[in-house]
């Protein structure tokens, strides 16, 4: 009796062993060909964005410069430089007032960057660039970078991406690379 409990025991063993060794330990995505087209976006382009970026935008009324640093490890480190004035009348005349830091905070930031290939609600897809950066100075309580934009092109010169604050004509943002 107890020779055939041992035998039964060792059968349930061996059983859930060989299902064990029977599955697959190969991950399954909920939409493979996005998974596919994400690798094949890293591969291509991560090695071509990876280094120093820099934006800069001014007006009569705001001078805006950002650069970002991206390492191919996913990392990234920036500072940005924001900045306002106002063009006021005093005695009959217009006169800009001095240059006064935006109240969004200026600085350094560090955070997290990635590439992603995603379908959108009508199921087209889409180049994106994953932005995640918080400012160094905790005691601005902003966030640098929480986006998921549309990723265009990178080049020897130029990246350019969507959904930054200061865009060109066509809903661009172009950096350009060095840090200058």
């Amino acid at each position: 009796m107890r020779t055939m409990k041992l035998w039964r025991n060792i059968l349930v063993v061996t059983a859930a062993m060989l299902s064990l060794a029977s599955c697959s330990s190969d991950p399954e995505y909920v939409d493979p060909e996005a998974h596919e087209k994400t690798l094949q976006l890293r591969e291509r382009y991560t090695p071509l964005i990876a280094g120093t970026w820099h934006t800069e935008h001014n007006t009569e009324k705001v001078h805006y410069f950002e650069r970002i640093t991206f390492q191919t490890d996913g990392t990234l480190t920036g500072m940005r430089k924001w900045q306002k004035r106002q063009l006021v009348t005093i005695d009959g005349q217009e006169r800009y007032t001095d240059w006064e830091d935006v109240q969004l905070p200026n600085g350094s930031f560090t955070g997290t960057w990635q590439l992603k290939w995603e379908r959108d609600d009508s199921g087209v897809g889409h180049d994106r660039i994953i932005l995640l950066a918080n400012f160094d100075d905790a005691s601005y309580g902003y966030v640098a970078y929480s986006s998921n934009v549309l990723f265009n092109l990178v080049g020897d010169d130029i990246l350019r991406f969507s959904g930054l604050p200061f865009s060109n004509s066509d809903g661009w943002t172009e950096y350009q690379r060095g840090d200058k």
